[in-house]
């Protein structure tokens, strides 16, 4: 199987974050000031005491070694394996002229990919320019999965696949008081690379062409330009808005699949677009108590596709009716398609008593689309037939959306809020063509099997309610919670001549939806001595989904789905001593999800979703200049399931996770500090039979030096 997505939990950004429980957790805000020379804490007199340092630049190396999967562990550390190093962090600032300042900001981390630089100029009261560009790499596993019935873990590719980001922008503004404010901006955006996926392939028995999830990966190669123009002035009490925005992308992504036998399947789908945008805003301060703002926006989209599904030895080949196995891919898939949307919003706040604010809010906004496509279908078993399809679909919808929110302090050590919001939404959908399968009873000769209409309304409604009490000074206290509603309905008229497998409604079997959130929630603080605070949470949450089939279907409604949530938390953080802090926590959250086919058969499973994160974190002040961080992180995950018989899904993880970080930081000079940091993760996959497993080891150290 591919293994399920992991918990709702944090995910460290890799060894930096977890680290820094390392840096950021207060290295020296921890009552040394009495013991700094001159009355001047240690990080002030790094920082340049009354006389700061505006400069700076910080080197760094260090690197990442694995026992185990490689591929893991650069996912979940979000670093390459080997050596790296570089310009962690740079700032360098002087002026040019009167009033004028030239900035230079940026990094640049060599092997892993991450840089950063930024240049600017800017000269009070009257403008600006800013040059940018950055770059950052995010790791995949590309783990292939794991068959419990077989017992085999499918390998990666050794190292993990990787995808790059990043945008060069160019910005510059005009803002000398008095004037309208004027500011032009182009940015251009890129994504490459590749990251682990799953598709539909063909099963491992040839005999029929079923169909199963099957690991693959994602290739992408995607760049946008944007250009922006806003201009704003102040009319009186109201400042007014106005920009303009046009945007032209091109994304080339393609699946490639390897299915369970020797063949190759390349699904390709290349997209271009441009959209161009206008918008308009106005905020208004009548007087100090009340306050108007509304905006506008008009978007125009017209964009083109072209792609294919072709099966042959290798990827990328040219489609062969000749190959044994296309199955139902397709090729020269060629079509466009064209959306305008209007938004309109209005903001109202106000104050009708010193203790009482309301505010209302409408959102209005209208869309309409159409598209058309044509594609060569391939048929199963050799694909000597293929046929020719048109395909058109339109739509149109009309949404109104209400929100009222509204605070109260009136009572003593109490802050009451509560809001509720209200979305009504209309429209339509219209569908002629489509690709058909033979098995249901679709012509033979390339007409139209789908000719369908859907008028779908929907209703989204959300209530909220909190309250915060301080009884006391040591202790506070917030209750809340909020019901939300969100219904679908579907009145579906198919045309004569649709296309259907005994069921008039296909393809439009459901007629009506229904999703239901019920939640809770709790949070005590207490300071029950002056260097200890304790902070306890609970919340519940339970969400049911319902589901109407269309009547020619026989059956009725039925709760498709329903998911009980329990997170529990508790936090204490603690100062024992001024050159000592503590701070630990604990979260529990226990998660399940039924269906009513579990009660039925084994090869559907319940979804368990049930997890433990602990972290521990503490700080010591050695001397004046020196301090220690430790941390300590632990996550568990015991929720693997198997189903029974071969054509069951296997469903959630089973994940222990250990990691330790220390981080030793000497100020060496007021304008000199060296860190040394060090982390290790154990990390094991219990549900791939230890075919993911790793221990992860870190180092890193980093030298900043202030001018």
């Amino acid at each position: 199987m591919k293994k399920s997505s992991r918990k709702i939990k944090k995910k460290h950004s890799g060894w930096r974050r977890k680290a820094g429980y390392f840096v950021g957790a207060s290295l020296l805000a921890v009552g040394v000031q009495s013991r700094a020379a001159g009355g001047i804490p240690p990080g002030q007199s790094f920082e340049g005491g009354t006389n700061a340092y505006n400069n700076w630049i910080e080197l760094s190396a260090g690197g990442l070694v694995t026992d185990g999967n490689k591929a893991q562990a650069e996912q979940t550390e979000r670093l390459s394996n080997g050596a790296f190093g570089g310009i962690e962090d740079l700032h360098y600032q002087t002026d040019v002229a009167k009033q004028t300042t030239l900035s230079l900001d940026g990094h640049a981390i060599f092997d892993n990919h991450n840089y950063k630089a930024g240049l600017g100029l800017q000269k009070d009261d009257f403008g600006f320019i800013r040059l940018s560009f950055e770059n950052y790499r995010y790791y995949d596993a590309d783990n292939g999965g794991y068959d419990p019935v077989a017992g085999v873990a499918y390998p990666n590719t050794g190292n993990a696949l990787n995808m790059d980001r990043g945008k060069i922008s160019l910005e510059a503004g005009y803002n000398k008081d008095g004037k309208p404010k004027v500011t032009f901006k182009y940015t251009h955006t890129y994504r490459t690379g590749d990251k682990g996926s799953t598709e539909w392939g063909p099963s491992p028995s040839l005999t029929l062409p079923t169909l199963r999830l099957a690991p693959g990966i994602l290739n992408v190669d995607e760049h946008s330009d944007a250009f922006q123009l806003d201009v704003s002035d102040h009319i009186k009490k109201t400042e007014v808005g106005a920009g303009f925005r046009f945007e032209t992308s091109d994304l080339n992504d393609a699946h490639l699949l390897s299915s369970f036998q020797p063949q190759k399947i390349t699904d390709r789908q290349d997209v271009s677009y441009d959209m161009e945008s206008v918008h308009a805003y106005t905020e208004t301060w009548f007087k100090p108590t009340l306050f108007l703002s509304t905006g506008f926006m008009f978007d125009n989209v017209a964009d083109t596709f072209t792609g294919s599904r072709i099966y042959g030895d290798d990827f990328d080949v040219v489609y062969s009716p000749a190959y044994p196995a296309n199955y139902y891919g397709y090729y020269n898939l060629d079509g466009m398609s064209h959306e305008h949307e209007y938004v309109f919003n209005v903001n109202l706040m106000t104050l009708p008593a010193k203790d009482l604010t309301i505010t209302p809010s409408l959102r209005v906004q209208k869309e309409d689309w159409n598209a058309q496509s044509t594609e060569s279908v391939i048929d199963p078993g050799g694909a000597t037939d293929q046929n020719s399809f048109a395909n058109n679909s339109g739509y149109d919808t009309l949404e109104v959306r209400e929100r009222l929110e509204a605070r109260y302090t009136a009572v003593t050590n109490w802050v009451l809020s509560a809001n509720a919001d209200l979305t009504e939404e209309q429209g339509n959908l219209n569908e002629h063509g489509g690709i058909y399968q033979p098995v249901l009873g679709g012509p033979p000769d390339g007409q139209s099997p789908v000719n369908f209409s859907t008028d779908d309304s929907h209703l989204f409604q959300k209530y909220v309610l909190s309250a915060r009490w301080y009884p006391v000074r040591q202790a506070s206290l917030d209750v809340g919670g909020y019901f939300k509603d969100n219904e679908y309905d579907y009145n579906n008229s198919p045309a004569p001549g649709n296309v259907n497998s005994g069921l008039p409604a296909y393809p439009g079997l459901i007629v009506y939806q229904g999703f239901q959130t019920w939640d809770g929630n709790t949070r005590l603080t207490l300071h029950p001595l002056s260097k200890i605070t304790l902070v306890s949470r609970y919340e519940y949450q339970l969400s049911t989904i319902a589901t109407r089939p269309d009547a020619s279907t026989g059956l009725g409604e039925v709760d498709s789905s329903r998911m009980h949530s329990h997170i529990l938390g508790q936090n204490l953080s603690w100062t024992p001593l001024n050159w000592l802090s503590l701070q630990a926590g604990a979260n529990y959250v226990i998660s399940e999800t039924r269906t009513p086919a579990s009660d039925y058969t084994q090869a559907i499973l319940n979804s368990q979703n049930n997890y433990w994160t602990i972290n521990f974190n503490t700080d010591f002040v050695l001397d004046d200049k020196t301090d220690l961080n430790l941390g300590y992180y632990y996550y568990r995950a015991a929720d693997g399931q198997n189903s029974i018989g071969s054509n069951g899904l296997p469903l959630g993880t089973d994940t222990l996770e250990n990691s330790v970080t220390a981080t030793l930081t000497r100020r060496i000079t007021k304008n000199l500090r060296w860190n040394l940091r060090y982390a290790f993760t154990r990390y094991e996959d219990l549900a791939s039979a230890g075919g993911y497993n790793f221990d992860a080891h870190i180092l890193f150290t980093s030298m900043q030096y202030r001018f």
